[in-house]
């Protein structure tokens, strides 16, 4: 199997490390095709697209016709022999911008389609990276279902199909959830040997480097938090202060919910109480700061390996876990600012 190649900052690409039981799952995906789309969600740069980019070329050394689509960022690999596909796709990668997004999402569905009646081909896998941010939350479902639709009333016979859509948002796992349209799959950040794997690529390529045992504490296995310290040079106040800002941490936000938040950095799981809004819940959802709802550690259920049952030093709890330690530290930090 070929590792891909992936950008990890400017001027600096790795190959592709470590998730060896990701990579096996693919595989038996390969042999068994998909019943239902495969929904796989999990923290902000915690590996998802560096997975399927890799699963597209592992179905395509076993005999897949692969879509590989990225409508939010107008990225694709078609790996096709049938030359109309791979050229609507790069007409639709260069329309304007909000055009091609939607393009390039309705012709991931599209285009298997055409695979299978068209042109006869009998195993098609279609992987689509964080479409729901390009087309909005509110036809997330329906997305799905039409995903759904190809699977169950495919206009041909065909021998095996794979439909895999990856997300970071909280929120439209709950609303594609609520259907049978989807399998549910978390992802978590590498496991620590794996991130051990990915900072030795590093450690070649750069030559010196912070302690790895400092960068697991700060990033908790995430490799775009990883990144993000990188090219700030190791200077964790910028990047605290960056996603403070990024993520609306405002005074008003802090001095509302501190008594609740003040738990959370120290564990979790706090946020699970029956006393904690709902509102907050949704707040910290929908700004990407925390994962609700873990599902229990039972390999089966996952993609790659499960976090551990509970970690605090990492922010993790049993049902609630912050994505990653950075995002824990500028709730703490705003904190000592903001409501004193």
């Amino acid at each position: 199997m070929r590792r891909v190649k992936l950008p990890f900052a400017r001027g600096l690409e790795v190959e592709f490390a470590d998730r060896e039981r990701a990579l096996r799952q693919v595989y038996e995906l390969a042999e068994r095709g998909t019943r239902y789309p495969v929904l796989v969600f999990g923290p902000e740069g915690c590996g998802k697209t560096a997975w399927l980019r890799q699963a597209a070329e592992i179905l395509r050394e076993v005999g897949y016709d692969v879509l590989y689509v990225n409508p939010l960022h107008r990225d694709f690999s078609a790996y096709t022999e049938v030359g109309e596909v791979v050229r609507r796709f790069a007409e639709a990668a260069a329309e304007a911008t909000g055009v091609a997004q939607l393009k390039l999402a309705t012709l991931a569905v599209l285009a298997v389609r055409d695979l299978v009646a068209r042109w006869r081909r009998r195993r098609v896998a279609v992987l689509v990276d964080e479409v729901f941010q390009a087309i909005g939350l509110d036809r997330a479902e329906v997305y799905v279902k039409e995903l759904l639709g190809l699977i169950e009333h495919p206009p041909a016979s065909y021998e095996s199909v794979v439909a895999v859509v990856a997300t970071s948002e909280g929120i439209t796992r709950r609303r594609v959830g609520r259907h049978r349209w989807a399998w549910l799959r978390p992802m978590w950040n590498m496991p620590r040997e794996g991130f051990g794997e990915l900072y030795e690529q590093l450690r070649k390529a750069l030559g010196s480097l912070p302690d790895l045992e400092e960068a697991w504490k700060l990033t908790g296995g995430n490799p775009d938090a990883l990144s993000r310290l990188h090219q700030a040079l190791w200077d964790v106040g910028t990047v605290v202060e960056d996603i403070a800002r990024a993520r609306g941490l405002t005074r008003d936000f802090v001095r509302e919910w501190a008594p609740y938040l003040r738990d959370a950095v120290e564990d979790p799981d706090s946020l699970s109480g029956e006393d904690v809004p709902g509102r907050l819940r949704e707040e910290l959802e929908s700004r990407n700061l925390v994962v609700y709802d873990l599902y229990s550690r039972e390999p089966q259920l996952w993609v790659d390996e499960p976090p551990p049952g509970r970690d605090l030093e990492l922010g993790i709890g049993r049902y609630v876990a912050w994505q990653t330690p950075l995002y824990r530290e500028a709730v703490r930090r705003v904190l000592r600012a903001y409501s004193g």
